[in-house]
């Protein structure tokens, strides 16, 4: 069954629906995307240029806002601070700027004199909606990018911003560099101060052994010598200790510079590295978004975020703009940190090497002059035989058989000379033969006379020798009565020479 409607019963009227982040003005939209803007007139001074120091864009045909891109370090508009990065422009000297070009408003500005009076309108935009995943993506691509070569990235298509004429790249390599060397310098001064310390301690052993010396010597100027000489040893040792407390906080000077100053100040450096990547982003970004606005234009189509206003270029602009302030602060800080440290490293590390040399220096000169102004020696000593005799260390092995029997007894070389001169090889050969003929002829002599022979069978021997025994020239004289028989022997005349 089908019912019957009358349709007059029935009323339509068009939904009202609020929307926060759209404005209608004039019949145009802008979409605010939940900012804020608050109204304001502000006077500036112009330089002698006549500029003030900003730079202005979106307008006509395109965007119906008129916004500042950029406010220029050390200009008029810089230095009175109320205008800032996506601030829109509303009236130059009461005169409204509504659908003109940028172009034209500039020429409005330039036209005044002396002092120009600006309506604006000032956004209120919270940076932290800036920071979006893009932004943090692309730091991370510059944190990769800053230690990779030119060519390398362009060969893998990173785009990235970069800094012009940043000086502060050269410090940093000086302040690796200076931290390589003040650590080279920690190392090798803490080697010197401890062979330094155990050359003392040689010292010390050198004066207890001489000590002991002098105590076991019984001739008292060696005692005394000895004594003395331990004594200026000892000296020397305490000496050097008072040294070495001397000199050793250079390694804490060294130390808090190295492990203090220059960590406080890359830790700077992290932060200001930080920021300097966050805001070479944002440019990264805003380069995006133009290259995005000039393609749009060039084919001739709309874009939404340019014909609502330009918002969202408006909130990065304002974000680049705190970024860049923050980065130009640290660099700041950075700069006057790496300053006051190459000072500190110019003036500190030279004062502590002619510390660490004069010391050394006043040491070696007190130990030169003690041991100069006291000469000990030559001394005399009272030596014993048996005083460089020592005991053998190692074992003795006594042998049980006797060799006594094999081994012979040898005899010590004369050298004979004959005319003041050694004899040659045929001279000595004679010699030794003459050597054997008077053995021979002595042991000959030693048994004929202990041979009792009776006269009635030999007759009376006589044996005479000459004189000259040294030329072995010997007689044998005949018997006096001489028997010439075949069984008796005759005796005759037997010389030598």
């Amino acid at each position: 069954m089908l019912a019957n409607f009358d349709l007059n019963e029935y009323q339509y009227s068009p939904l009202q629906i609020e929307m926060s982040s759209t404005s209608r003005q004039d019949g145009i939209f802008e979409d605010k995307m939940g900012m804020t803007v608050t109204s304001g007139v502000v006077t500036i001074k112009k330089d002698n240029s006549n500029l003030i120091g900003i730079s202005i864009g979106g307008g006509a045909p395109l965007c119906p806002c008129l916004y500042i891109v950029q406010v220029f370090d050390n200009t008029p508009a810089a230095k009175d601070g109320t205008l800032q990065s996506g601030d829109e422009l509303v009236g130059v000297n009461g005169n409204s700027v509504k659908g003109k070009t940028k172009v034209e408003v500039a020429k409005m500005i330039q036209a005044c004199k002396e002092e120009v009076q600006i309506k604006y309108n000032k956004l209120h935009a919270d940076p932290q909606r800036g920071k979006t995943l893009d932004i943090i993506l692309k730091k991370v691509k510059h944190r990769l990018v800053e230690n990779m070569s030119t060519t390398t990235a362009d060969a893998l298509g990173l785009s990235r911003a970069i800094l012009c004429n940043d000086t502060l790249v050269q410090k940093l390599e000086e302040l690796e560099k200076t931290e390589l060397m003040y650590r080279s310098l920690v190392d090798h001064t803490k080697r010197v101060l401890k062979a330094f310390y155990g050359l003392l301690l040689v010292f010390k052993e050198f004066g207890d052994a001489f000590a002991a010396i002098g105590v076991r010597e019984p001739q008292p100027r060696a005692s005394e010598a000895f004594s003395q000489f331990a004594d200026y040893h000892r000296q020397m040792e305490k000496f050097g200790i008072e040294t070495l407390r001397a000199i050793k906080p250079i390694l804490t000077d060294l130390g808090t510079y190295l492990n203090k100053a220059i960590p406080d100040t890359k830790l700077t450096i992290r932060k200001y590295a930080d920021t300097k990547f966050e805001y070479l982003s944002y440019c990264l970004q805003v380069k995006e978004k133009d290259d995005e606005e000039y393609s749009y234009s060039a084919q001739q189509e709309p874009l939404y975020r340019v014909e609502t206003g330009n918002y969202e270029y408006r909130l990065i602009l304002r974000c680049r703009q705190d970024a860049r302030n923050r980065f130009a602060r640290l660099r700041s800080d950075v700069s006057v940190k790496l300053e006051l440290l190459g000072n500190k490293h110019v003036q500190d590390v030279v004062w502590q090497l002619q510390k660490l040399v004069g010391g050394l220096a006043k040491f070696h000169s007190h130990t030169l002059q003690l041991l100069k102004d006291n000469a000990l020696f030559p001394i005399e000593m009272d030596l014993s035989r048996s005083a460089f005799h020592y005991k053998s260390t190692s074992p003795v092995i006594n042998d049980e058989d006797d060799d006594d029997d094999i081994l012979q007894t040898a005899e010590e070389a004369v050298e004979e000379t004959t005319d003041g001169k050694l004899l040659d090889s045929t001279e000595q050969l004679k010699v030794n033969e003459n050597e054997n003929l008077r053995n021979n002829v002595s042991s000959f002599v030693e048994e004929l006379s202990e041979l009792s022979l009776s006269q009635n069978m030999l007759g009376d021997l006589h044996i005479s020798t000459t004189s000259d025994l040294a030329g072995l020239n010997l007689q044998l004289a005949t018997p006096k009565q001489t028997v010439a028989s075949e069984e008796t022997p005759t005796a005759t005349l037997i010389g030598f020479d």
